[in-house]
């Protein structure tokens, strides 16, 4: 056996190596391809950040945005655990130093402020307050 001619001998690897690397790269570009045909990546939207302060002077809850991503008042809903139901709901469009007062929550309710996509498939709480009782 010849040793010299074994090692130099590499006619077989380079047409092996080049059939997986072009397999390899037709999938990833059919799968590429296929993610922007099919749309998989759209349709998601993020929660938006927002921080809120509830002030309670024991008989109204005065509700403002502190800080955040402008918000959508057709998006924002206010709900409670308690018997009280509140009609009243921020403007337009919600940006920091907007508030809300809500008359007479019952004590011991917890109100949530809950955010809803525009598809209104998913909704997220952006914050909690418990009225103390």
């Amino acid at each position: 056996m010849d040793l010299k001619k074994l090692f130099n001998d590499d006619d077989a690897v380079s047409p092996v190596i080049g059939v997986i690397l072009m397999v390899a790269i037709t999938v990833i570009l059919a799968a590429v391809i296929a993610s922007f045909v099919l749309g998989l990546g759209d349709g998601q939207q993020e929660t938006p950040t927002a921080s809120f302060d509830f002030d309670y002077d024991g008989t109204d809850l005065t509700v403002t945005h502190e800080s955040g991503d402008k918000l959508d008042a057709d998006r924002l809903s206010i709900e409670t655990t308690g018997s009280s139901s509140f009609s009243s709901s921020f403007s337009d469009e919600v940006t920091s130093g907007d508030s809300i007062t809500l008359s007479s929550p019952d004590g011991g309710a917890t109100i949530s402020i809950t955010w809803t996509d525009a598809d209104e498939e998913t909704s997220s709480t952006l914050a909690e307050y418990e009225v103390p009782s």
